[in-house]
């Protein structure tokens, strides 16, 4: 009945008008103005006043933010929190974590306060648990004290009601240790504590270098400037450290020589470039190779007994070389350490056509490699640069290559035959018509008027001045001859006056008179003749 007499009304137009605007005004237009528009993409908001409001800038409670003190500052989601005692290990960091962490072989005391009977001493087997009064088995390996005291404690605070725990160190375990790389002996060594705990803390833990030194030392390969120390952090990640042992030798200071714990891995790298300078003051250094130790090089090239020989420190032949049939050969020299110059003069010495500017002396690695180090000892004969007598290490092949024809010079040659570099002596044979003849022992790179001069000089009656032959033994097995023009007024040249070597024989042949005079006394004389035929023989000549 209602609805048919609203119906009604709303027909006529002027009361249908009067009762649509009553009910615009009792409903707001903003529902119909927000159905009309379309709803916003999800990047912008929804809702966009045109006039400021009157809403606080900051929300009084936001529920996505967490409530952090004022007295503590906001610590970004990316970066871990550490707890204040410990630091965050990283791959490589300049200061070692020093704490002790327990294992198998350690005795420790745990302290139960207030309650006597549960205190006790154990010593913690191999799998690193220890069995206690009333919590039963606990592992502490890989532990602090601390650390294992806190874990103890938390145990017992089911059945205590405000459990104090101290654990004490009373006796550590040895420091076992892997020292790797670049040392004479690589491998696994047990260190020995010095002093005590617990009781008697004035324990001493063994360092980096006395590892390197109980490895019998550092090679002359390594790169003492990026030593590494390998250490377990508990259980947690390794802990990496690099040394630079090269500072304690310059400034004697021992700052990064820590102390070393059970498990920790030395490495020392081999150098990719080698500072002879450098080197010599490694060789010197207390965690070096002995010195004392024998060092087997083979010399090959350009020296006068090609081969392998152990070298030596100390006084005595050759500074204590012997040769690999056990016996002492060569000059007397002084002590000092086993240097390029010392297995030069095992090896007989240089020959004349030597080019000691160059020589290459090629060093296996630890790694599996070899390093090259190029050699000039023209600097240490003529500048004193001691460097480059470099300390020869086990396992090192020296190279003496043959100089140019064009860098040999006479001059030069005559100065090394002075030094130690080339041997003490050498063997010529002058045969024939000189005063002396036979097998003479001259001064290295003697020319071939010093031979016939040490001979005597020329049989005045029946020498042949004008030309001897000389004859050589080649390093290749094979032999030459050759005619030399004598001139005794001539200086150092291949033609008139040249460089002998080590077993040249010079021959010096009858002049013309004398080869008529032999014959016809071969025919007055027979006897004479057969004890010339046996001469020819046995002398060839």
């Amino acid at each position: 009945m209602l609805n048919a007499c609203l119906l009604k009304i709303i027909s006529q137009p002027v009361l249908g008008m009067a009762l649509l605007t009553a009910f615009s005004i009792t409903f707001p237009r903003a529902s119909f103005a927000q159905q009309a528009q379309p709803i916003a993409p999800s990047s912008q908001p929804i809702f966009q006043p045109s006039q400021p409001t009157n809403i606080p800038s900051q929300p009084i409670f936001q529920r996505s933010q967490p409530v952090v003190p004022p007295s503590q500052p906001v610590i970004p989601p990316s970066q871990p929190v550490a707890p204040p005692s410990q630091s965050v290990p990283s791959p490589t960091s300049t200061q070692v974590d020093t704490s002790y962490t327990l294992g198998g072989g350690d005795r420790i005391r745990v302290n139960v306060f207030e309650v006597p009977e549960y205190t006790g001493e154990y010593t913690i087997p191999p799998g690193g648990a220890i069995n206690l009064p009333l919590i039963g088995s606990v592992p502490v390996e890989g532990l602090t004290p601390e650390q294992a005291a806190d874990d103890i404690s938390q145990r017992y605070s089911r059945f205590l009601k405000r459990p104090l725990i101290s654990v004490n160190l009373l006796s550590p375990r040895p420091i076992n240790v892997n020292v790797a790389g670049e040392v004479t002996r690589p491998g696994a060594y047990a260190l020995n504590l010095q002093g005590g705990a617990g009781d008697n803390p004035g324990v001493q833990y063994p360092t980096v270098l006395a590892a390197l030194t109980t490895a019998q030392g550092v090679t002359q390969a390594a790169d003492i400037t990026r030593v590494q120390l390998r250490r377990k952090l508990g259980r947690g990640p390794e802990q990496i450290v690099s040394l630079d042992l090269r500072d304690y030798l310059q400034s004697g200071r021992l700052p990064q020589d820590v102390t070393l714990r059970d498990g920790d891995t030395i490495f020392v790298p081999t150098a990719t470039t080698l500072n002879l300078a450098e080197a010599r003051n490694l060789s010197a250094a207390s965690f070096a190779a002995d010195p004392t130790r024998p060092r087997s090089v083979a010399v090959v090239g350009q020296v006068y007994r090609p081969g392998t020989y152990l070298v030596t420190q100390g006084a005595g032949t050759n500074g204590g070389a012997t040769d690999t049939a056990g016996g002492t050969v060569g000059a007397t020299v002084a002590s000092g350490q086993p240097t390029l110059s010392r297995a030069l003069q095992l090896a007989g010495g240089i020959r004349p056509e030597a080019n000691i500017r160059n020589i290459v002396v090629r060093r296996p690695t630890r790694t599996g490699t070899e390093q090259t180090i190029n050699v000039d000892l023209w600097r240490l004969l003529r500048e004193g640069d001691i460097n480059q007598d470099i300390i020869v290490q086990d396992g090192d092949t020296i190279v003496i290559p043959t100089a140019t024809a064009t860098a040999l010079n006479p001059a030069e040659s005559q100065e090394l035959a002075q030094t130690t570099l080339s041997p003490a002596t050498i063997t010529v044979g002058v045969v024939g018509e000189v005063k002396n003849p036979g097998r003479l022992q001259l001064l290295p790179n003697s020319t071939l008027n010093q031979a016939v001069l040490a001979a005597g000089g020329f049989n005045d009656a029946r020498a042949s001045r004008s030309a001897v032959d000389l004859i050589r033994l080649n390093p290749n097995g094979s032999v030459t001859k050759r005619k030399v023009k004598m001139d005794f007024s001539a200086d150092i040249n291949d033609k008139t006056n040249p460089i002998l070597r080590n077993n040249d024989v010079v021959v010096v042949y009858r002049s013309g008179v004398a080869k008529t005079g032999d014959s016809v006394g071969a025919i007055f004389n027979p006897i004479g003749t057969v004890f010339g035929i046996i001469r020819t023989i046995f002398t060839g000549f």
